[in-house]
């Protein structure tokens, strides 16, 4: 089965130069690096470095997740977060994981006692407030349902994304394969601080938003 690395980049260029080094090249078949038209070096940087690397045509993380999915030819599609929160050694363990049969496998940071040293109070009670609400009426048995680091088999992205581009696309995806009763898996993995770089998620705005896609995603209104 063909890896394609998905890497989400806007402004993180100190990041970067730290976590893509870690990333051996034997753990995927191609790495696609996606710029938020970043201001600070980083898309120069990864061209420097020789990586895939192209600008986003429309704004938001929705529409880099798919246009990166668009321009890769793997059948496992994993989403990377450069900025120091996604551990590059889970890789291989994703990757392994997928090769059971699985049709999306998570890095939960609440399995097994990994843990998210990025979190506050806010965005813990969060994380844990909207996965109970999903596994409440989705009927679901997900420990992390908002993190951004996954594996997915591309045909299923293909399948669930919608035909309009919409906001939250990784979460509305577990919410349709979850509704589809296809093959969900977690794995352990702590989520380390980011490095330098400003977070980009707004709790209050975005909380207000999840909750409208969830709701909408349970009544079957998109």
């Amino acid at each position: 089965m063909k890896v394609s690395l998905i890497v989400l980049v806007k402004n993180e260029i100190e990041a970067m130069q730290v976590i893509l080094p870690k990333i051996k090249r034997e753990w995927y078949d191609e790495l696609i690096i996606v710029d938020g038209n970043s201001t600070d070096g980083s898309f120069e940087y990864a061209q420097k470095q020789g990586y895939q690397a192209f600008k986003q045509k429309e704004n938001g993380f929705t529409a880099a997740f798919l246009e990166g999915v668009k321009k890769a030819t793997g059948d496992i599609i994993i989403l990377f977060s450069p900025d120091g929160n996604s551990v590059p050694e889970k890789i291989p363990e994703l990757v392994n994981k997928m090769k059971e049969g699985y049709d999306i496998v998570t890095v939960s940071r609440y399995l097994e006692g990994a843990k998210s040293y990025d979190d506050d109070a806010v965005t813990a009670f969060g994380n844990r407030l909207f996965t109970g609400l999903i596994n409440l009426l989705f009927g679901a048995k997900l420990t992390d349902a908002l993190v951004m680091y996954r594996a997915y088999k591309k045909s299923v992205i293909n399948e669930l994304k919608g035909g309009k581009v919409k906001s939250m696309i990784e979460t509305r995806i577990i919410l349709r394969a979850i509704r589809k009763k296809l093959k969900l898996g977690e794995i352990p993995g702590d989520e380390p601080s980011r490095i330098g770089g400003v977070r980009k998620l707004r709790p209050l705005v975005d909380g207000f938003k999840l909750l409208m896609m969830i709701l909408r995603e349970f009544f079957v209104i998109s």
